[in-house]
């Protein structure tokens, strides 16, 4: 069993930055892939970006690459996902996810654990 604390959300101005953290507990953290999504009002929930369990390998979605960077701290049990030059169409809430592998994975179903979310606003 994993549990998972997300932090940082808030309302930010677009253009602005914020970081979100996850801190997990109950297995060793390297074991695990990381990875983080959100779900806007009304939408489904998507992909935003993973890490794979040592943090080698990284993906993201189309939508926030370049501007948002994922990493990892296993000696600190959390990860993190640096969002930069927000807009409005990243409103959303989002989630933190572990899966048991230390492959990374986008898919949503691919994922074993999630935390209860933290909301982040972008206003224009």
């Amino acid at each position: 069993q994993v549990h998972l604390v997300e932090s940082g959300g808030g309302s930010v101005q677009a253009g602005g930055s914020l970081r979100l953290s996850c801190a997990a507990s109950g297995r060793t953290f390297s074991s695990v892939a990381m990875g983080w999504f959100r779900q806007a009002p009304g939408k489904e929930r998507e992909f935003v970006s993973t890490i794979s369990g040592f943090g080698g390998n990284i993906a993201y979605a189309d939508s926030v690459k370049g501007r948002f960077t994922i990493s990892r701290d296993n000696a600190k049990n959390t990860v993190y996902l640096q969002m930069n030059s927000l807009t409005p169409e990243d409103t959303a809430v989002y989630y933190c996810a572990a899966r048991n592998g230390r492959g990374y994975r986008t898919s949503i179903d691919e994922y074993d654990y999630w935390g209860q979310g933290t909301q982040v606003t972008v206003s224009s």
